[in-house]
């Protein structure tokens, strides 16, 4: 018997590059010639919102970018921000296409991400096809590595932690999770 009941990815820097994250505002603040120090402290003001889904796209791009007039238009920035989203040469986006057509599990995402670029996203590359659940921050309005969000994930699954298979790329969100066995 296969040892899970569930198996559940991150997304960014698992199937997909981070879709927001500093390298990829790095390449985009270049692209609009915008100071990368303003950006950043702006942006950290106002992500975490973002990705709880406490505000929208709009407010979060007012905040971080057009709290001042720009010779560019929200919708270009935020292809932009969308184009640094990308497949991995090395990523799981194969390994979750085997999973998610030959195992008789239930497999889904559980991610941090802004409903908006989500949603962008798992359209884009076809996860919604391939996924049972999307436990994404903007949904639940938690954010790993908060142990809260674990717990959601397991009171939705109704499986026990140790049933549930979670992999993600960074060692602070896996440690959270392993607090829910």
């Amino acid at each position: 018997m296969f040892p899970f009941d569930v198996i559940l990815f991150d997304v960014g820097g698992v199937l997909l590059t981070n879709g927001w994250d500093h390298r990829e505002r790095a390449v985009v603040a270049k692209q609009f010639n915008l100071d990368l120090a303003e950006l950043e402290w702006r942006h950290a003001a106002h992500y975490d919102a973002w990705e709880r889904d406490a505000i929208n796209v709009d407010a979060y791009l007012d905040a971080a970018v057009f709290y001042e007039p720009r010779s560019f238009s929200r919708a270009e920035f935020f292809d932009a921000i969308c184009a640094q989203s990308v497949e991995l040469p090395d990523g799981a986006l194969g390994i979750l296409n085997e999973i998610a057509t030959g195992c008789n599990c239930l497999v889904g995402a559980l991610n941090n991400e802004a409903r908006e670029t989500n949603d962008y996203r798992f359209e884009k590359f076809g996860l919604r096809d391939l996924l049972d659940v999307a436990l994404s921050s903007c949904y639940l309005g938690l954010r790993k590595p908060e142990a809260a969000i674990y717990k959601r994930a397991l009171d939705i699954l109704g499986r026990a932690g140790e049933r549930v298979l979670f992999i993600d790329d960074r060692p602070e969100n896996v440690a959270g999770a392993v607090e829910w066995g």
